[in-house]
């Protein structure tokens, strides 16, 4: 085991894990949340190390992120765990970890940060994405390995549920450019039938902290679940707060969810409240509404808020055509915040 970082001893051999915001007060010989950061007298230590359960090379628009590089490809790694414990997860299978002090070699690729560049390196990847899982609980992998990364040239994206601490995002700031958070709801209540969680403030403070502090490219995403966080003034409220807080240039992904796990007797999200809640966040101000997980949907392109013209469009994962240069508008040169 290896021992972590951002922890401090308490009373009585148990210490206070400050990763992620839980911040949990871990007994001896017990885990905290996330189940792979354990006590071991009076040490916070993670068992995670190098270990992944899963890897491949994506272009950067699975991820979602349409405004950092389009077209351009990642290779992706994911681990064990997570700190949250969504109803709808659909990679439970690596996500939930019932019992501490597991042994992840017996399940794992063992690639290690200076192994994992190379490989990046290798498949002519553009950046690296720590994803599939949370990967603020392989926080001490992921800081070793964006380090390396960035010395390459490669970028480095976070897919994470925005569950990360101001001291965790002080860290790996330096070297960490892209910030995808989830934002499930815009209430304790909402989150609350999403998840389990703290105060949901805590990722709204710290999305604003990795763009104001470390200046990372933000792209939010929100899985829209029928009669679970669909209502339209809550979203509305969502919509203004990326407005006011991230810009109005900020992608906001509303994704279509398919039933899953504990919330498999929903039915899939109508295209229609997709596309109701894409037309108030346009309403309310944001430039870049994207609809997601709909196959050939016009708005999973990217238009000028200006001109109106449509600059990149897309089919999947797919760029098939891009009508911007050096992140403007080719046809009127608005500024659409994209990085390339």
């Amino acid at each position: 085991m290896e021992e972590a970082l951002l922890w401090e001893p308490l009373e009585g051999k148990k210490v206070r894990c400050n990763l992620c915001n839980f911040r949990c007060t871990i007994p001896e010989g017990k885990g905290g949340i996330c189940k792979v950061r354990v006590n071991k007298d009076g040490k916070l230590y993670t068992l995670l190390n190098s270990y992944v359960s899963s890897w491949a090379l994506d272009p950067i628009e699975k991820k979602p992120v349409f405004h950092y590089f389009p077209g351009s490809s990642v290779l992706s790694f994911g681990t064990w765990g997570c700190n949250f414990r969504c109803r709808g997860c659909q990679n439970y299978e690596i996500s939930r970890i019932k019992e501490p002090n597991f042994d992840f070699s017996l399940i794992s690729h063992e690639i290690p940060p200076e192994e994992a560049v190379k490989l990046a390196l290798k498949y002519n990847a553009q950046g690296i994405s720590w994803t599939y899982n949370e990967p603020t609980i392989w926080f001490e992998y992921t800081y070793k390995t964006a380090q390396l990364a960035k010395q390459k040239g490669l970028y480095t994206v976070y897919v994470t549920n925005g569950s990360i601490t101001k001291e965790g995002l002080d860290l790996i700031g330096p070297y960490l450019d892209v910030f995808r958070v989830d934002i499930k709801a815009f209430s304790q209540e909402t989150y609350s039938k999403i998840t389990p969680i703290f105060d949901f403030h805590k990722i709204l403070e710290s999305v604003v902290y990795a763009k104001e502090q470390w200046n990372m490219h933000i792209e939010v995403v929100t899985n829209v679940i029928p009669t679970i966080n669909d209502r339209l003034d809550e979203l509305r409220e969502l919509a203004r707060w990326i407005r006011d807080n991230l810009g109005k240039k900020t992608p906001w992904h509303v994704t279509r969810f398919y039933p899953y796990l504990d919330l498999s007797y929903l039915p899939p999200t109508p295209v229609e409240t997709l596309e109701t809640i894409r037309d108030m966040g346009i309403e309310e101000g944001l430039d870049f509404v994207y609809i997601g997980n709909v196959l050939g949907h016009p708005y999973e392109d990217t238009y000028c808020p200006k001109c109106k013209r449509r600059v990149i469009r897309r089919y999947g994962f797919e760029i098939v055509e891009n009508h911007t240069h050096k992140g403007t508008c080719d046809f009127c040169g608005e500024s659409l915040n994209i990085v390339e």
